[in-house]
């Protein structure tokens, strides 16, 4: 779990792209206006294809055109690169490094003027900027005029001057809130409707910042890895590929002659191949890419395929092993060599003849855990595992006389197996929800979901109770030595049946729209339901001062929503965050939700001209004004951001950036809530 300090994490304004403008003139009948922009790194600018749905492209607008008509459309100059973006589902292109675009324009003759804007959007792997426009305005008389208007508008362009004037416009004292950037603005407020809604809040979110408000634990994330990890090896040292090695292995150790140090040095042994696995898999991926992965839909379907294949071996279709080469080659060294080295060979056996059990249980902790994106986060988890599965080995050869009272080898070990391949089954359709959601294919809507979990967890107590039988159920036989056709069920069996079937029982309200907590983090959110049954509307506004008021007559505090249509991780938030049953149910009941989308292009009733940072700008659209009111009361410019404000407009405490930890999010919520409740 990562550690979060809600508005303690300060940066500068973030202007990752800077655009010089210049004319080319190219005949006396034909010039151009060429776009560079100097990308900064992680950064890249979207070209012009993109299609409708999509985030931001670059397009140009003119404002004013005399004597010059457009020929052909805006054309990107740069290298541009295509990949298929998941989260969008369709192939988007853009620039890195160097953004770069011309418009040629055909001059009719006489005196010719050219206005209007370059509108582009960018965005890094956490943030994105809204919507910014690029002005130029160019006019010319004759060749010579134009000549010199060219010289003139390289002058007004040069890239050396637009870096000095950027850093003259920013204070030393600019700093940001949470991952979200902050500036100290000079720019001039616009007319409004509500009355102080956009005195500047700056500086009190600056205050809240300086109170170090921790909302995560990260000593808390790692217990409960390890937690994780010790549960899965408890439930694999129970399976028939590991339980009956126990008395085995702890007989030889024990015949051998110091049987104790050789079975502590063999748990320990199976710990350190475990740990060197979990280690492994993070430094050959990298925590990101594994946390990267853990959300991305092609990765998820496979991971489905994986488990439902797993889970096929455990109901008894076939057996899923390595090589027995492998295997055979291990053992055959570890009897060839003596010491240390020979038990630790003998742990790596153990490992590989129990990979049919014990694989599914540990790729799918492996992926749990990735989610957390701590490198040590798997090496944890592995350390738990191993742990419960060589505490066994250990323990029998300290206390020979506990192998006695030992369960022995059965059909309940079985039994085990068969329920871990129901609960595999269950699981996988959970990493096929994340793939539809991220394509759109509603073929896993909520209760389709939840029609799925309620047959397998019905099928589970049907097994338990006796009702099926699979290809590994061992027969019963009476004394005289004949299958027994209806074998009694054992009161564990039946306990276990009774919650199954209360479980399946439950989620059936679920099909109609109720919340069903218990699996709300697994199923898909709410708004994929096709029916609900006296849902709860969310107080939800688009509009800035709408939205203040509604919440300022019903004395409610206000979830104000930076986001945009293009916002890749404004989505992932949403998806990933806001379904979480806590963090909706929290919302729900206390916020007014105010999303104000930066890359509206429904244009303003007027244009506004406002003045920020010593430079006359225009706001043409909805999105700019949103943007400009993020800029100018909060000081931020990226996407998502998040911040709680009081019916005057003031923060309740420090703001929240991209983050998809959900306790977090949570702990933000509440600070907020108890912070309004004062």
């Amino acid at each position: 779990m990562s550690l979060l300090v809600a508005g303690s994490v300060f940066a500068q304004f973030q202007e990752p792209v800077k655009f010089t403008v210049r004319e080319n003139k190219i005949s006396d009948t034909e010039l151009e206006i060429v776009f560079t922009g100097k990308v900064e790194a992680g950064w890249h600018v979207y070209s012009v294809d993109i299609p409708d749905g999509g985030p931001t492209k670059a397009e140009l607008t003119l404002e004013k055109q005399k004597g010059v008509k457009p020929k052909g459309s805006l054309r990107p100059t740069g290298k541009v690169h295509r990949e298929m973006d998941d989260m969008f589902g369709m192939e988007l292109s853009y620039m890195e490094g160097t953004a770069s675009f011309a418009q040629k324009f055909t001059l009719t003759g006489g005196d010719y003027e050219v206005a209007g804007y370059l509108t582009y959007g960018a965005c890094n792997d956490e943030n994105c900027i809204p919507p910014t426009n690029v002005d130029f305005s160019f006019m010319g008389k004759g060749a010579d005029q134009a000549e010199k208007k060219e010289a003139e508008g390289k002058a007004d362009a040069d890239p050396n001057k637009d870096e000095a004037e950027t850093t003259q416009g920013l204070e030393s004292n600019d700093t940001i809130v949470g991952d979200s950037t902050i500036l100290s603005s000079e720019a001039q407020p616009i007319e409004t409707s509500g009355e102080g809604l956009w005195t500047p809040v700056i500086d009190e979110l600056k205050s809240f910042a300086q109170g170090g408000q921790a909302t995560g634990s990260t000593d808390k994330g790692w217990l409960m890895i390890f937690l994780m990890g010790m549960l899965g090896g408890f439930v694999a040292l129970l399976t028939p590929c590991v339980w009956p090695i126990i008395p085995m292995t702890v007989s030889f150790f024990l015949k051998k002659g110091g049987g104790v140090r050789d079975a502590v040095v063999y748990g320990l042994s199976i710990i350190l191949i475990y740990m060197i696995l979990g280690l492994l898999v993070t430094l050959l991926f990298g925590a990101s890419a594994l946390n990267a992965l853990s959300t991305n839909a092609v990765f998820n379907i496979f991971f489905c395929l994986l488990l439902l294949v797993f889970a096929a071996s455990f109901l008894g279709g076939f057996e899923i092993t390595l090589p027995s080469s492998w295997s055979n080659a291990v053992d055959s060294k570890a009897t060839k060599t003596t010491g240390m080295l020979s038990i630790f060979l003998m742990a790596f056996t153990l490992s590989l003849v129990s990979f049919s059990c014990t694989g599914p249980i540990i790729g799918f902790l492996l992926v749990e855990v990735a989610s957390t994106g701590n490198i040590v986060g798997p090496a944890i988890g592995m350390f738990g595992f191993a742990l419960a599965l060589a505490l066994p080995f250990t323990l029998f050869a300290l206390f020979p006389s506990w192998l006695k009272k030992a369960p022995k080898s059965g059909n309940w070990m079985n039994c085990i197996k068969v329920c871990l391949g129901f609960l595999e089954l269950a699981f996988s359709l959970k990493f096929l929800s994340v793939a539809d959601l991220a394509y759109g294919w509603h073929i896993l809507d909520r209760e389709v979901f939840l029609s799925l979990w309620i047959i397998i967890f019905a099928l589970l107590g049907a097994y338990l109770i006796g009702w099926i039988r699979f290809p590994h159920d061992e027969d019963e036989y009476d004394e005289m030595g004949e299958v027994i056709q209806h074998p009694r069920t054992s009161v564990t069996r039946f306990f276990l049946a009774l919650i199954s079937f209360a479980f399946a029982i439950y989620m059936v309200p679920g099909l109609w729209g109720a919340p069903c907590k218990a699996v709300s983090a697994f199923a898909p959110p709410m708004k994929t339901q096709d029916f609900l049954l006296g849902q709860k509307e969310t107080l939800h506004f688009e509009d800035y001062e709408q939205g203040m008021a509604y919440a300022r007559e019903h004395k409610m505090p206000v979830f104000l929503d930076f986001t945009g249509y293009g916002c890749v991780n404004c989505r992932k938030m949403e998806a990933a965050v806001w379904t979480n049953p806590e963090v909706q149910q929290l919302m729900d009941d206390n916020f007014v939700l105010i999303s104000l989308f930066v890359d509206e292009k429904t244009p303003l009733p007027k244009p506004e001209t406002i003045v920020e940072n010593g430079e006359e700008r225009k706001l043409r659209t909805i999105g700019d004004k949103w943007s400009y009111l993020q800029r100018y009361k909060f000081g931020a410019n990226a996407q998502p951001f998040y911040v709680l404000v009081d019916n005057e407009g003031h923060p309740l405490t420090g703001s929240y950036s991209y983050d998809e930890d959900v306790p977090a999010f949570k702990h933000f919520l509440e600070a907020g809530l108890k912070n309004y409740k004062k």
